[in-house]
């Protein structure tokens, strides 16, 4: 998606935040409950329920609802019990923007969801015009950050770090000539944009192609055939496990023999069920998940237990982003919006999975912490920490 039609968007997403809220608590419907200091602090999450990446949304819900779970086990946030309220944006913006406006009426007073970032970028103005902070625990186009709005915080890796994980990974493989691959929407596009300007540089590997598909296809030959006119030695596909299943196989069979490479938004193992054989060997670049980190293994044993699986993408971001508003809350004193984005922005050394926290001016992450996985046996596993 274009800047020019995400901003147009945007603005009619704010338009329709200032009609509907009205039908609600109005448009500060989030600092409603926090006035009066009684009854639960309200965490609103915005994540895909349906939609081809309804997959990833229990990992994040599940994850949410153990942080909260092991907070008001402690006594909660400044004497009250935190209370998730968690919406469908299907990966969506229309969805999305009535999600959002849902929280809003509902009366949350931080948001702590956001994984498509094509759905979160209309929610931005939404969430802004009622005061609402936004820890974002997974969407990470740069669009998001370009839009430098106050009460927006990303606890994953931005699109500009991953772009320069892919490049140093691509490099290490020595790799020639690449294929950058995307969907159009603003987090996959983004990728390969600003993947591309890194091979445009010179000394190094090429872009030998920037090909776009049309999502939610079921036949990709006719961009296959535009690939491997290139003669690429290596794709990198930057969308989403549904359409990169399908790619990835149909590259195999028509007998492309290079590196694969998928992003983040990828990184399931539906992909690996989708793409079959063609998937093994198959590299990601990804922030830590589950699998990977080092430390966890009580962490993940104890949402096996609770919830009769193991965590999936994503489910540590999510975790830490309801960990992240409660210390804010506690170190605001308060639940106001402004108050809140305050203790935000002086967080220093509030310990995640992904290391001691600081923001930058920003509102990131000071390091993406992006590593390369590969697919062993259908599985993501780690293949190098890019250390």
């Amino acid at each position: 998606m274009g800047k020019s039609r995400i901003a147009a968007v945007m603005s009619l997403a704010a338009a329709v935040g200032l009609l509907t809220a009205g039908c609600g608590q109005g448009l500060l419907g989030g600092d409603s409950q926090a006035g009066d200091g009684k009854g639960p602090i309200v965490l609103g999450m915005l994540i895909p329920q349906s939609g081809s990446e309804a997959a990833i949304g229990p990992y994040m819900k599940n994850a949410a609802d153990l942080a909260v779970e092991e907070i008001n086990g402690k006594g909660g946030v400044l004497g009250r019990k935190l209370e998730l309220k968690v919406a469908d944006d299907a990966c969506d913006a229309q969805t999305a923007v009535a999600g959002a406006n849902k929280l809003v009426t509902e009366g949350v007073q931080v948001s702590v969801g956001g994984y498509c970032s094509g759905a979160t970028l209309p929610t931005l103005p939404i969430f802004g015009k009622a005061n609402i902070p936004m820890i974002i625990p997974a969407a990470n186009s740069q669009e998001l950050v370009d839009q430098h709005l106050k009460h927006v915080f990303l606890i994953n890796g931005t699109g500009s770090q991953q772009a320069t994980a892919a490049m140093a990974w691509i490099t290490k493989r020595g790799a020639k000539s690449v294929a950058l691959v995307h969907d159009n929407t603003s987090y996959s596009k983004d990728i390969a944009v600003r993947t591309q300007k890194l091979l445009d540089e010179p000394g190094g590997p090429e872009a030998a192609i920037l090909e776009a598909v049309t999502p939610k296809e079921s036949d990709y030959s006719a961009n296959i055939n535009n690939i491997l006119a290139k003669k690429p030695d290596f794709v990198y596909w930057t969308g989403y496990f549904q359409e990169g299943g399908l790619i990835i196989r149909q590259l195999r069979q028509s007998g492309y023999k290079g590196a694969i490479m998928v992003g983040d938004g990828s990184v399931s193992e539906k992909l690996a069920s989708i793409a079959g054989d063609a998937g093994e060997g198959v590299f990601a670049t990804m922030t830590q998940t589950p699998d990977t980190l080092q430390g966890a293994e009580g962490w993940v044993a104890s949402y096996t237990k609770k919830f009769g699986s193991a965590p999936g993408p994503y489910t540590n971001q999510a975790y830490d982003g309801v960990r992240l508003a409660a210390e804010a809350i506690k170190n605001a004193g308060a639940t106001d919006g402004a108050k809140v984005i305050a203790a935000l922005e002086g967080i220093d050394g509030f310990q995640m999975f992904s290391g001691p926290l600081k923001f930058t001016p920003d509102h990131t992450l000071s390091a993406g912490g992006f590593q390369i996985l590969v697919v062993k046996s259908g599985k993501f596993a780690l293949q190098d920490a890019l250390k």
